[in-house]
C-alpha cells in the first residue's frame, strides 16, 4: 500500500493522532511509521498487545510507565568513544532508571499481561551504569561531591581556602587604617581571584596586584599581597577539581560506551512498549475495540465511526465479501457517502496495523493485501475538485493491480464527464473489478449503476438516507436499497411552483416515473417498518423491565417470607428454652419441698413434672413445624465444599470436613459440628442468590470506571454516590480511583475528603498531581 492511498484516506492524520499519544519520541516514530501487515499472527499479536495495554491503563491509570528519553544519539556517540556532556549523561541515567522501573512493574504482572511481560523481558538491567551516573550527576548537570572521594576532598580544600582568604580580607577591610583607602568595605572577585575595591588615589598605600578598574576609573580592584599565595593555592585546587570532573565524565562516558549495544536494545524495547501504550491510549480516546482478524477477504463493520470526526458522529454498519462482493452507494450530495467510504478504508488500515477501531464489538476485518482508493477531493477541506483525467489516471493504475485480496474504494465513479458516457464507463469499471475478484465499494449518482447492482449476482445497492421533510441527510447507510436524488421534493420544499415541478416530472419517461414512484413507495414502507420496529423494540424493552421488576418483587417477597419464618422459629426456640428453665425451677422446688418425703414419692413428682415439660415442648415443636418450611430432601452423601441446609438452625452452610458420622459446617462466621443425619440439601433459592451475587461481581469488574465525576452536585448528593462507587470499585478489585469534584469554592472537595477519612474502604487519599487534575481531583487508594 502506497502513501497516496494513505493520504487519500487520511490515514496519515490517524498516524499523527496516534503519535501524539506516545510518551517519547521513541514511540512517536513507530506510530508515524505504522502500516498494515500481511501476516495474521503478527496482526493478532499487535491487537492483543493493544488490548492488554488498554486493560492495564484502565485498571491502573497511575502506573509508573514512562520517563524515558530519546538518548539513541548519546549512546551511539559513547559507543564511538566520544565523551558526553553531563546533561546527556544524566538523560541516559534517567532513561535506564525508567527502563528498570518498567521492567519491574511489568514482570510482577506478567500473568495478567503476558505480551507486555514479553516486552519487559527485552529490557536489560544496567544497574551499575545507572547508579554511577545518577550518583555522580545532579539534575542540572552539576557533578555531585560523591562522584569520587578525590573530588569530595578537593572541594573541601577549596572551601577551606576560600574561607581563609575571605577571613583575611575581612580583617583588612574592617581595619580603621585600611577603611579610608577603600571605595566600599566589601570583598569581591575578579578573574577568579579575591580582591578589594581601592580608591585610585591610594593605589600606593595598598600593595598588591591590580586585576581590574571600574568604568569611572575611580576604583581599582586590588589583590593584596597578603592573600596572593592563598589565591594561587585556590586556583590550583580549582584546576585540580576541573581535571577530576573531566576524569569522572570520561569514565562515565566509557561505561556507557561499553554497554552501548545492550542499551540500544533496551531503547528499542522501550520504543515498542511506548508504542503499545500509545495504541492503548488512542483506543481509549476513540472508545475503540479489537476487531476479529479473519482469513479470507471479508469485512463486517458494526456501528463504525470515522476516527477523525468529532462531536456526535452517526455510525456506519457495512459488510462486504459475505452476501456480495461489490457495493454501490447512491444518494444525495453531502449525505455521507464519502464519509462512509473513508470510514471503511480507515477501519481496514487501522485493524491490519494492530490498532483498535472505532466500532462496536463483533466487527470483523479480513486479510486484504492491498487497499486502493480514488476519492473525490471535493469532500476534503484541504484540496479542490480533481479533474476527470486525474480520476481516470488513478483508476487505470488500480485496474492494473487490483485482484483477489484487494479492497477498492471509488468515490463519484464516472463523474466529471458526459453523464451517459460516464455511467457506461463506470459500469464497465465495476464489471472489470468484480470479475477480477476484488472487493469494491463505489459511490455514484448514476441510476444505471443501480440497475446494474439489481441485475448482477453478488453486487448490492446501498444508499445514504435523506429526510425530505427536513431537507437534511440523516447520514445513515442503508444496505439493500438504492438512493434517490430527491430533486423534485427538495425543489418543491424550497418554493418552486408546483406546476413547474409537475412539468419536470412529466418530462421523465413512463419507466422513469414508475421507477421513481416505486422507490418512493418502498421508502415510505421502509420508514413505516422502521418506525414499527422501533416501537416494538421500545415495547419489548418495557416488557423486559416490567418482568424484571416482577421477578425482583417476587424475590423480595420470598426473602421476606423466609425472614418472617426464621423470626417465628427463633421466637419458638426461645419459648422452649424459657419453658425448660421454668420446668427445671419447678423440679428444684419440688425436690426442696419433698426433702423429708420418701424417695419414691419424690421421684414420682419429678417424673410427672418432666412429663408435663415434654408435652409442652411437643406442642411448641408442632407449631414450629407448621411455620417453618420443610427441609430439603435427605442427602445420600456429603462431601467437603458442598452447600447444605441445617433444619435445627434454619440456616444454610458450607461443609468444611467430614469425620465419620459428623461434619464440620461453616454457618455465617461460625463453625459447627453436626451429625450427618441432620443435614439436608441446600435450598435452591439461596444457591440462586449466590450465583446472582457472583454475576453481579463479575459485571461490576467489567464495567466499573476509574473516575467518578461529582461536579455540579451538592455534598448531600455527592456523598451517597461516593459510597456506592467505592463499594463497586472495591468489588471490581480496583486499587486506585479518582473522584472529580472540581476546584470551585472547595466546599465539595472538603466534604468528600472529610467523608473519606472515615470510610472503611479507603486506605489513603491525596489531591491530584499535574496531569491528574490538580486541586479538582482526589486520588483514592483502596484497601
Amino acid at each position: 500500500m502506497d502513501e497516496k492511498t494513505y493520504k487519500r484516506l487520511e490515514f496519515d492524520r490517524v498516524r499523527q493522532q496516534l503519535a501524539r499519544h506516545a510518551a517519547s519520541p521513541l514511540g512517536a516514530e513507530l506510530a508515524l511509521a505504522a502500516s498494515p501487515l500481511a501476516d495474521r499472527q503478527e496482526i493478532e499479536h499487535l491487537q492483543q498487545e493493544t488490548s492488554q495495554a488498554a486493560e492495564l491503563l484502565r485498571r491502573e491509570p497511575a502506573a509508573d510507565l514512562g520517563g524515558w528519553l530519546d538518548v539513541r544519539q548519546q549512546v551511539q556517540q559513547a559507543g564511538q568513544g566520544l565523551e558526553l556532556e553531563p546533561l546527556d549523561l544524566y538523560a541516559v541515567g534517567q532513561t535506564l532508571a525508567a527502563a528498570r522501573r518498567a521492567k519491574k512493574f511489568l514482570s510482577e504482572r506478567e500473568q495478567q499481561y503476558p505480551l507486555l511481560g514479553l516486552l519487559a523481558r527485552q529490557l536489560n538491567y544496567h544497574n551499575e551504569v545507572e547508579n554511577a551516573i545518577l550518583k555522580s550527576i545532579l539534575p542540572g548537570g552539576e557533578i555531585a561531591d560523591q562522584a569520587s572521594s578525590q573530588l569530595a576532598a578537593i572541594r573541601r580544600n577549596i572551601l577551606g581556602a576560600q574561607v581563609r582568604i575571605k577571613n583575611r580580607l575581612e580583617e583588612m577591610i574592617r581595619s580603621p587604617q585600611m577603611q579610608k583607602y577603600l571605595q566600599d568595605p566589601i570583598v569581591t572577585m575578579r578573574e577568579g581571584r579575591y580582591v578589594i575595591p581601592v580608591k585610585v588615589e591610594y593605589r600606593t598605600q595598598v600593595p598588591g596586584l591590580v586585576h581590574d578598574q571600574s568604568a569611572s576609573g575611580a576604583t581599582l580592584f586590588i589583590e593584596p599581597m597578603a592573600v596572593v599565595e592563598a589565591n594561587n593555592e585556590l586556583r590550583a585546587l580549582l584546576a585540580a577539581e576541573k581535571q577530576e570532573i573531566a576524569r569522572i565524565i570520561r569514565e562515565l562516558s566509557r561505561a556507557v560506551g561499553l554497554q552501548a549495544g545492550l542499551i540500544s536494545d533496551t531503547l528499542r524495547a522501550l520504543a515498542r512498549l511506548d508504542y503499545a501504550l500509545a495504541r492503548a491510549r488512542y483506543s481509549q480516546a476513540l472508545d475503540g475495540c479489537a476487531p476479529e482478524i479473519c482469513d479470507g477477504h471479508v469485512l463486517d463493520l458494526k456501528s463504525a465511526r470515522h476516527p477523525l470526526l468529532t462531536g456526535e458522529v452517526v455510525p456506519v454498519s457495512l459488510h462486504l465479501g459475505l452476501d456480495f462482493d461489490t457495493l454501490v452507494i447512491t444518494g444525495s450530495n453531502t449525505g455521507g457517502k464519502t464519509v462512509a467510504l473513508k470510514t471503511t478504508g480507515l477501519c481496514v488500515l487501522m485493524a491490519l496495523s494492530g490498532l483498535h477501531i472505532p466500532a462496536a464489538p463483533g466487527s470483523r476485518v479480513g486479510l486484504f493485501r492491498r487497499v486502493f482508493a480514488d476519492i473525490g477531493d471535493e469532500q476534503s477541506i484541504e484540496q479542490s475538485l480533481s479533474t476527470f483525467s486525474s480520476h481516470m489516471t488513478n483508476i487505470v493504475g488500480i485496474l492494473r493491480q487490483a485482484g483477489p485480496g484487494s479492497l477498492v474504494l471509488l468515490d463519484e465513479l464516472g463523474s466529471g464527464t458526459d453523464p451517459t458516457e460516464g455511467a457506461a464507463l463506470a459500469r464497465a469499471i465495476l464489471e472489470e473489478l468484480h470479475a477480477a475478484g476484488a472487493r469494491t465499494v463505489a459511490t455514484t449518482h448514476y441510476s444505471e449503476l443501480k440497475d446494474y447492482a439489481y441485475s448482477t449476482p453478488r453486487v448490492e445497492n446501498a444508499s445514504v438516507e435523506f429526510d425530505v421533510e427536513t431537507l437534511r441527510p440523516t447520514y445513515r447507510l442503508l444496505i439493500g436499497r438504492p438512493g434517490r436524488s430527491n430533486a423534485f421534493e427538495i425543489a418543491r420544499r424550497l418554493g418552486l411552483a408546483p406546476a413547474i415541478v409537475e412539468r419536470a416530472r412529466g418530462l421523465l419517461s413512463r419507466e422513469q416515473r414508475a421507477a421513481a414512484d416505486l422507490m418512493q413507495e418502498l421508502e415510505k414502507a421502509r420508514q413505516t417498518a422502521e418506525a414499527d420496529r422501533q416501537a416494538a423494540a421500545v415495547a419489548r424493552r418495557q416488557a423486559e423491565e416490567l418482568q424484571e421488576k416482577v421477578q425482583h418483587l417476587e424475590q423480595e417477597l420470598r426473602e421476606k417470607k423466609q425472614e418472617m419464618l426464621q423470626k417465628a422459629a427463633e421466637e419458638a426456640r426461645l419459648l422452649v428454652k424459657n419453658a425448660r428453665q421454668q420446668a427445671e425451677e419447678i423440679i428444684r422446688e419440688l425436690r426442696e419441698k419433698a426433702a423429708s418425703a420418701e424417695a419414691r414419692q419424690r421421684e414420682q413428682a419429678i417424673a410427672a413434672a418432666r412429663q408435663e415439660l415434654q408435652e409442652m415442648q411437643g406442642k411448641i415443636y408442632k407449631r414450629l413445624a407448621r411455620r417453618e418450611p420443610p427441609p430439603g430432601p435427605p442427602l445420600a452423601g456429603v462431601q467437603p465444599g458442598q452447600e447444605v441446609f441445617i433444619p435445627r438452625f434454619g440456616q444454610s452452610g458450607l461443609v468444611l470436613a467430614v469425620d465419620g458420622q459428623q461434619a464440620q459446617v461453616q454457618v455465617g462466621v461460625i463453625k459447627v459440628n453436626v451429625s450427618l443425619a441432620e443435614l439436608r440439601a441446600a435450598q435452591p433459592a439461596r444457591s440462586e442468590r449466590r450465583v446472582q451475587l457472583g454475576g453481579m461481581l463479575a459485571g461490576k469488574t467489567k464495567h466499573i470506571e476509574t473516575r467518578l465525576d461529582l461536579r455540579g452536585m451538592t455534598a448531600d448528593e455527592a456523598l451517597p454516590e461516593v459510597d456506592k462507587y467505592l463499594d463497586d470499585a472495591f468489588l471490581a478489585g480496583l486499587k486506585q480511583v479518582q473522584l472529580v469534584h472540581g476546584k470551585g469554592t472547595g466546599a465539595l472537595r472538603a466534604a468528600v475528603q472529610q467523608h473519606l477519612k472515615k470510610h472503611p474502604r479507603v486506605k489513603s487519599f491525596r489531591l491530584g498531581e499535574q496531569g491528574e487534575g490538580g486541586l479538582g481531583v482526589t486520588v483514592v487508594e483502596l484497601n
